[in-house]
C-alpha cells in the first residue's frame, strides 16, 4: 500500500518538491525511482535521514514493533538536524494499524523529543484504494493540526475522518476492522448456507445486497467465486486483504477491548476461527474472504 500511496503523493505535491522514500525492500525503492522518471525522488539510507530532511513524515508499517523501531531510530537521540528547506514543525503521520498503547508510546516519544507533531491516521480501502487514491483516513490529532494533516492525506485518499485527539483515529479503525472481520465471517457462513440449500450464488448475493444483510463483504468482496468478478475470491483468493492482516487487526482490537473492560461475545470465537484459517495450507496468505473455503463452501 505504501508504494501506491507514495506514487500518489509524488503526482500531487509541487513538481519542485522532493519526495524522500525509505524501505527495507531496496528492490521496491529502485523500481519506484525508475517508474518516477524525471520526477524528484530521493532514496534515504536510513529513517533518521528521512526525519532530518523532510517536513512531513508518513509511516505505514505492518506491526506495532516495527512502528516502535522506526520512531526510535528517527527520534533517539532527540537532536535531529534541520534542513534549510523545513519551514514548519515536522508533522509525523503514522498510518499503521497498531494497538492503542503502542501508538500512545510513539506519540509520547515524538512529542517528548520536541521534534514535531505526531498524529495517528490509519487507513481503510486496501491496495485498490491506495492505487486509486480513494483511501479513507481515520485521524486522531488536536483540532489545530487537522487542516495541515488533511491537506497531506487528501493527496492519497478521498476522506479524512477526524475522530478526536491522538489515538482516536486508531480506536475508530480497530472498531471498524473488528466489525469487518465479523461481517466477513458471517457473510461466508450465510452464502455457504444458501448455496448448500441450492440457491444460485449471484441471486442470493443480489438479494442480500438489496436487503438488511448488505455489507462490504457481501457487496464488494463476496467470498463466493464468480459472484463479484473483481473480488479476490474470483481469482483464487489472491491479493486483497490478507487473512493474516485481518487476524492481526482482530487480535489488536480484542486486546485493547479486553484491557478496557469491554464485554466481548462474538470476537473471541471469531478469533479462534481466523487462527485456524491462517494456519490452513489451502487458506494461508490469501484474502480473508477465504474463510468461505475453510468452511467448505462450493467453489
Amino acid at each position: 500500500m505504501g508504494y501506491a500511496m507514495a506514487k500518489n503523493l509524488r503526482a500531487r505535491i509541487p513538481a519542485e518538491d522532493v519526495l524522500i522514500i525509505q524501505d527495507i525492500n531496496t528492490a521496491a525503492t529502485k523500481q519506484f525511482v525508475e517508474e518516477a522518471g524525471i520526477q524528484k525522488i530521493k532514496v534515504a539510507d536510513t529513517v533518521r535521514q528521512v526525519a532530518e530532511e523532510a517536513e512531513t513524515i508518513i509511516t505505514a508499517l505492518p506491526e506495532p514493533q516495527h512502528v516502535k523501531a522506526v520512531y526510535s531510530a528517527m527520534l533517539d537521540p532527540p537532536t535531529l538536524l534541520t534542513s534549510t528547506s523545513i519551514q514548519s514543525p515536522r508533522l509525523f503521520i503514522d498510518s499503521s494499524t497498531i494497538d492503542i498503547t503502542t501508538s500512545a508510546e510513539v506519540a509520547a516519544l515524538a512529542q517528548g523529543s520536541k521534534q514535531g507533531i505526531f498524529i495517528d491516521a490509519p487507513m481503510s480501502g486496501g491496495v485498490v484504494g491506495a492505487q486509486a487514491g480513494t483511501l479513507s483516513f481515520m485521524v486522531g490529532c488536536e483540532p489545530e493540526h487537522l487542516e495541515r494533516a488533511s491537506a497531506v492525506l487528501m493527496m492519497m485518499g478521498k476522506r479524512v475522518l477526524h475522530l478526536g485527539r491522538q489515538g482516536a483515529g486508531l480506536k475508530g479503525k480497530l472498531a471498524n476492522n473488528y466489525l469487518l472481520a465479523l461481517n466477513n465471517l458471517a457473510t461466508a457462513e450465510a452464502m455457504n448456507m444458501g448455496v448448500q440449500w441450492g440457491l444460485e450464488p449471484k441471486a442470493l448475493a443480489n438479494m442480500i445486497n438489496l436487503s438488511t444483510g448488505k455489507c462490504w463483504p457481501s457487496e464488494v468482496n463476496n467470498p463466493v467465486p464468480g459472484v463479484v468478478e473483481a473480488a479476490p475470491s474470483s481469482r483464487g483468493y489472491e491479493g486483497g486483504f490478507g487473512v493474516g492482516l485481518a487476524n492481526k487487526d482482530l487480535k489488536l482490537a480484542l486486546k485493547d477491548a479486553h484491557e478496557a473492560g469491554v464485554k466481548i461475545v462474538l470476537g473471541d470465537v471469531a478469533k479462534q476461527l481466523y487462527d485456524a484459517v491462517e494456519k490452513d495450507e489451502k487458506c494461508k496468505g490469501r484474502d480473508f474472504s477465504v474463510v468461505y473455503r475453510y468452511l467448505g463452501g462450493k467453489e
